[in-house]
């Protein structure tokens, strides 16, 4: 009798286990289809609409010839069109004071210019900071060079110099904005050549270059692809590189010239900090398959635009670096106390 309750017991016991099993396994398998099917709801339903890419420069300067290309490529991977928006002044910080305060749902996007977006909070107390932007990528690193008119009556940058030291303050040169990388180039300038010179600030490339162009200044501070457009009008003393741009092989380095100074401008994408990180994602991953498409690369070297990919998180690492350097070199020249 003891022996058939205790089998009774054992079997019981054995029944409750598996049962016991059946139900936790059920569970998990819920929890499981719940997870699946909230991954499901929360799947991307972006871009619905058309996208507003914020331009900080005016329209036909270097910032905006890059956009477009970029616009092109952007129209074939993705089924949602680019809608131009010119916000500019201040050497680009209102347009990136724009981006930084519009909302962050992925339908405006920002071209940013650094150094600019470094120096201008800095020292115009910008209503922006480089920590306002979910950094998308760099798509360019655009040397600087220094440029004359073609019938300039400068033949060197020997005779700019002889020229800006009998006449203080009467050489013109052309800038996008005094705190910007083309006016850390000219501070670079004078403090190394001993010059002073009146700096004339205008709201994009293209408006510098129609100012050279048209004799309103002696000399502009620019970039390589400012100059390509006009190559047949104008002469480059030098490029502001380590090493000759592949853009412009017979042009010097500002080294080889007797000038130490390297200087160049970082072009990339953003959208404001508290953007989806999905939406992130996307924009990263899109802007990736843009800059390896063999007909984008071929158009930037059509274009004159010399292309230099840097991911999201390294264009973000970069800028954050700068700002040290940055901050040292305007104490050196007693602007920042």
């Amino acid at each position: 009798m003891k022996r058939k309750f205790f089998l009774l017991l054992v079997v019981s016991f054995l029944a409750f286990t598996v049962a016991l099993a059946g139900c936790s396994k059920a569970n998990t398998q819920s929890s499981t289809d719940s997870a699946n099917s909230n991954t499901v709801a929360k799947k991307l339903d972006y871009p619905t609409k058309s996208i507003d890419l914020v331009t900080a420069f005016t329209a036909g300067g270097s910032s905006d010839v890059q956009a477009r290309i970029v616009q092109k490529y952007w129209n074939k991977n993705v089924n949602q069109p680019w809608v131009f928006r010119y916000v500019t002044g201040a050497g680009g910080a209102v347009g990136f004071a724009q981006i930084a305060k519009s909302k962050p749902d992925g339908y405006e996007i920002g071209g940013v210019n650094a150094p600019h977006i470094i120096l201008e909070p800095m020292m115009e107390g910008a209503q922006f900071s480089i920590d306002d932007y979910a950094y998308i990528c760099q798509m360019v690193r655009d040397p600087q060079v220094l440029a004359v008119r073609k019938d300039s009556k400068f033949k060197s940058w020997n005779d700019v110099v002889a020229y800006a030291k009998a006449n203080p303050g009467k050489l013109k040169i052309g800038t996008v904005g005094k705190w910007t990388g083309h006016g850390m180039m000219l501070l670079d300038v004078e403090d190394k050549t001993g010059i002073k010179a009146a700096q004339v600030i205008y709201k994009g490339a293209a408006d510098q270059n129609a100012a050279l162009l048209g004799g309103e200044i002696d000399i502009m501070v620019g970039n390589v692809n400012d100059v390509m457009r006009s190559l047949d009008q104008m002469t480059i003393f030098g490029v502001a590189s380590d090493q000759r741009s592949s853009f412009l092989p017979d042009v010097p380095t500002l080294k080889e010239i007797g000038l130490d100074v390297v200087s160049d401008i970082r072009r990339g994408f953003v959208v404001p900090k508290d953007t989806n990180p999905q939406i992130v994602q996307f924009l990263r991953d899109t802007f990736q398959k843009i800059q390896n498409d063999p007909g984008y690369i071929a158009d930037m070297k059509k274009a004159g635009q010399p292309m230099d990919y840097m991911t999201g998180p390294d264009f973000d690492k970069y800028v954050h670096s700068q700002q040290a350097y940055y901050k040292q070199l305007l104490q050196k020249y007693g602007l920042l106390k």
